[in-house]
C-alpha cells in the first residue's frame, strides 16, 4: 500500500538516499567517471543540505512509502524564476524521484498530484523544470500533465555535459 506524506526535516537520511538511488537508476550510464558521481552525491543529496532544504519555507517535500518502505519523493521550489518565463509569478518542480522498482505502481503520478494540489492552491500561475532530453519516460509523463516544451539548457557535472528541455504547466491555459 501506497502512502504519501508531507516530508519533515526528520525525512533528511531518507530523502538523501532516495536521491542517490534514484539517480544512480537514472544517470549512471553517462558518466564515465564514477568519482564525478560520488562528488555530485556529496554535494547535492548529503544529509545535512536535505535537512536545511526541508525546513525551508519556500520548499515543499512529499515522501511516498510502500509498507514503510521509502520509495520516491517530490519536490517544490515555491518561488523559483527562470529565464525562459518572462514573469516571476512561477515555481519550480524539482524532483520527482521514485525507485525503479516501484514505477508500475504510479507513484510518480500520486506525488505529481500531491505537488499540483498544492501549486494549484497557490499564487503561483506558472510551474517549470527541467528534465534530460533522453529521459523519454519522464517527459511523457510531464507531458500527460499539461506541460509544454519552452526552452532547452545545458547542464555539466564533473565533466559530462546534459541536454535538457525547460517545461512549463500554466495554470490559466490548463484550465
Amino acid at each position: 500500500m501506497i502512502q504519501i506524506r508531507k516530508a519533515t526535516a526528520d525525512d533528511a537520511q531518507h530523502i538523501a538516499l532516495l536521491g542517490r538511488i534514484t539517480f544512480t537508476e537514472t544517470f549512471l550510464e553517462y558518466f564515465r567517471d564514477k568519482q564525478d558521481l560520488f562528488e555530485y552525491y556529496e554535494h547535492t543529496f548529503n544529509v545535512p543540505k536535505i535537512r536545511a532544504s526541508l525546513m525551508k519555507d519556500s520548499n515543499q517535500y512529499w515522501i511516498a512509502f510502500w509498507n514503510e518502505l521509502p520509495i520516491g519523493y517530490a519536490k517544490l521550489k515555491v518561488n523559483s524564476t527562470t529565464e525562459f518565463i518572462e514573469t516571476e509569478n512561477t515555481s519550480q518542480l524539482q524532483k520527482i524521484y521514485v525507485l525503479k522498482e516501484f514505477f508500475n505502481k504510479k507513484v510518480g503520478k500520486l506525488l505529481m498530484d500531491r505537488l499540483m494540489e498544492s501549486f494549484d492552491k497557490s499564487n503561483k500561475n506558472h510551474l517549470w523544470l527541467s528534465v534530460l532530453k533522453s529521459n523519454v519516460r519522464a517527459i511523457k509523463f510531464y507531458y500527460r500533465s499539461d506541460f509544454k516544451q519552452i526552452g532547452e539548457h545545458t547542464f555539466q557535472i564533473g565533466k559530462e555535459i546534459f541536454d535538457f528541455y525547460v517545461l512549463c504547466y500554466d495554470k490559466k491555459s490548463s484550465r
